[in-house]
C-alpha cells in the first residue's frame, strides 16, 4: 500500500474485474468497479479536475462557495474535494433523488437544497445558476465544463488502455449523464484503439439519444426545455431531462457507434444479480449499464473483450426501489433459524442476566460505592439517564431530549470514565433494584424514575412526562410537536423486544 498525502490522490486507477457467473461462455466482460474511488463513484475524477481546472485558471477564488446541480455523485465527490481544499459547497438537487445522498453531502459539510421533482434536472440546474449569480458562487458547470471531459481523458481512458496494452479492446460500454465519461473516455479509444465499439446505454423509456432528436435550445445555446423523448426513469444519475453540451459533442464528432436501449426492471434486477452472483455492491445505472453490456457480450465471438462501466457503490440507492424487498427485521426463515438452536435469541435471558427483567437483583449482589454515585447523581441533577454509547434506544432518548430543549446528564455506563473497575457494570444492578428493570436506558427525572425509551414516550403522549417536567421546573419546548416513534430505531419491528 502507498503513503498519500491527502485522500484527493487516491481518486482512480479503479480496477477491472472479468466476471465468470454472468458473462457468456468465452467471452471477456470486464467491469470497471468505480465504487473504488474514494467517494465511491466515477465522479471523483470529474471533482477533482473541475475545481483543479477553476484554481489554475483563477475563476476560483480562495475560501469561495462552490454551487453545482447534481443527483448526488458529483456532490458527494465535490463535497469531498471542497472538505479537502476548504471552500464551502452548496448543492441543488431534485427532490425525488434518494436520501442517502442528501445525508452524505450534509455528513461532509455541504448544504443541500432541494428543488420540486416535476422541474426534473432542469429544475435544479436552473436554481443553481440562480444561486451562483445571486451570491457569487463559483458554478461548476458539471454538464458542458470540458474539465469533466478532460478528467476522463487524462485517468480513466489511459487505465484502460493500459490495462489492455498487449491485446484488443473490442468494445467499451457506457451510459451517459454529464457526458464526461462518455466524450473524455471515447475520444482517446477512437484515436489509440479505432476498432473498439464505443456502446452507449439510455434508458429505454427515454430514449433521447436513440430517437436523433435534438436538444432544445435558444440561440445563445442555453436550456429552453426538456429533451422531448425523456421521460422519469428508475437509474438516478444516468441522464437527466436534457442532453448536456458534452454528449452532444461526443455525438457531433461521430463517438458512439451504437445506442442501446435498457429497460429499468432489468437494471435492477442485474444489479442485485451482480452482488449475489459476483460479490459486486453497485448502485442501479451499474446493472443498467451491464445490460447493455450483456446484449454484446452475447452476440460477441468467443475470445472478445468488452469493457463495461460500473459507475458508482449501491449505498447510494437504500431508499429506491432497488432495495425494495430487503427486509430490516428476520423474516420467517431467519427467527426459525435463530430459534433452532437455544440460545441468544430474542425472548432469552442474556448471560449474566436475570431470566425475567422485572426481577431485580438480591441487596448482597449490590455496590456501596455505586449505590452511592447513583444517589449524588440523582440528587443533583434534575434529568438523569443512565445509558450505553451504542445502543440506539438511548440515542432515540438522546435526540427526543434535543429535539424538546431538555437539558440533561448521560452517565454512559460502558464509556472509558466507566470502566475503571466495572464501575458501570457494578451500577446496573443498583439500578435494577431501584426500578424493577435491568433494561437500558433509565430516566429519572427530579431523582424519580420514569422508566426506559418507550416508557418515556408513552408518559410524553399521554401528558404525564409534561406534567413532571413543570412540577420540577425543568424547562422545555412547549411548542414542539412530535411523534416520539419517530425517534425510534428503524430497524424496529413488532417481533423484536426492545430494551
Amino acid at each position: 500500500m502507498a503513503r498519500y498525502d491527502s485522500i484527493l490522490e487516491t481518486i482512480g486507477n479503479t480496477p477491472l474485474v472479468r466476471l465468470d457467473a454472468l458473462a457468456p461462455a468465452g467471452v471477456n466482460l470486464y467491469v470497471k468497479v468505480e465504487a473504488f474511488n474514494p467517494m465511491g463513484s466515477v465522479k471523483d475524477r470529474m471533482a477533482l479536475a473541475v475545481i483543479e481546472a477553476a484554481e489554475r485558471s483563477g475563476e476560483l477564488r480562495p475560501g469561495q462557495t462552490v454551487i453545482e446541480a447534481t443527483s448526488g455523485n458529483t456532490g458527494i465527490g465535490l463535497a469531498m474535494v471542497c472538505a479537502r481544499k476548504g471552500y464551502p459547497l452548496v448543492v441543488t438537487m431534485a427532490e425525488n433523488f434518494s436520501v442517502e445522498r442528501r445525508k452524505l453531502l450534509r455528513y461532509l459539510g455541504a448544504r443541500v437544497v432541494l428543488t420540486p421533482a416535476a422541474e426534473k434536472g432542469t429544475g435544479m440546474l436552473n436554481k443553481a445558476i440562480e444561486l451562483a449569480e445571486a451570491h457569487g458562487y463559483y458554478l461548476c458547470r458539471q454538464f458542458e465544463n470540458e474539465a469533466n471531459a478532460d478528467a476522463h481523458v487524462r485517468t480513466t481512458a489511459r487505465e484502460i488502455l493500459a490495462d489492455f496494452a498487449d491485446e484488443p479492446l473490442h468494445a467499451w460500454v457506457s451510459g451517459f449523464g454529464t457526458g464526461g465519461t462518455l466524450k473524455g473516455v471515447a475520444s482517446v479509444l477512437k484515436l489509440a484503439s479505432p476498432a473498439t465499439r464505443i456502446v452507449v446505454a439510455e434508458p429505454d423509456n427515454a430514449p433521447m439519444l436513440g430517437s436523433g432528436l435534438g436538444q432544445p435550445r435558444d440561440a445563445a445555446g442555453e436550456l429552453t426545455a426538456s429533451h422531448p423523448r425523456f421521460r422519469p426513469h428508475l437509474m438516478q444519475g444516468w441522464s437527466p431531462d436534457f442532453l448536456s453540451r458534452l454528449t452532444e459533442d461526443a455525438v457531433a464528432a461521430g463517438l458512439i457507434d451504437e445506442v442501446l436501449p435498457v429497460a429499468g426492471d432489468e437494471a435492477l434486477r442485474l444489479t442485485r444479480e451482480l452482488a449475489r452472483r459476483e460479490g459486486i455492491f453497485a448502485g442501479t445505472t451499474s446493472g443498467a449499464t451491464l445490460a447493455a453490456a450483456l446484449q454484446v457480450a452475447r452476440r460477441s465471438p468467443p475470445g472478445s473483450n468488452i469493457v463495461c462501466m460500473l459507475p458508482d457503490t449501491g449505498e447510494r440507492y437504500l431508499s429506491t426501489p432497488l432495495f425494495e424487498g430487503i427486509g430490516e427485521a428476520m423474516d420467517d426463515a431467519e427467527l426459525a433459524l435463530s430459534r433452532s438452536t437455544p440460545g441468544y435469541r430474542f425472548g432469552a435471558a442474556a448471560a449474566g442476566q436475570p431470566a425475567s427483567p422485572g426481577v431485580p437483583l438480591r441487596a448482597d449482589e449490590q455496590d456501596a460505592e455505586a449505590e452511592r454515585l447513583v444517589e449524588t447523581l440523582l440528587a443533583s441533577e434534575p434529568v438523569v439517564m443512565f445509558a450505553l454509547e451504542w445502543c440506539e434506544f438511548c440515542w432515540s432518548v438522546r435526540k427526543f431530549f434535543a429535539r424538546l430543549g431538555i437539558a440533561y446528564h448521560s452517565v454512559d455506563l460502558d464509556s472509558v470514565a466507566y470502566q475503571s473497575d466495572d464501575l458501570g457494570g457494578r451500577i446496573r444492578p443498583v439500578l435494577a433494584a431501584r426500578t424493577g428493570s435491568v433494561t437500558i436506558p433509565q430516566v429519572f427525572i427530579g431523582g424519580e424514575p420514569m422508566g426506559g425509551c418507550t416508557a418515556l414516550f408513552d408518559a410524553w403522549r399521554n401528558g404525564s412526562l409534561r406534567r413532571r417536567l413543570e412540577a420540577q421546573g425543568i424547562a422545555f419546548d412547549r411548542s414542539v410537536e412530535i411523534d416520539p416513534d419517530d425517534l425510534l430505531p428503524g430497524w424496529l419491528h413488532p417481533r423484536m423486544t426492545t430494551a
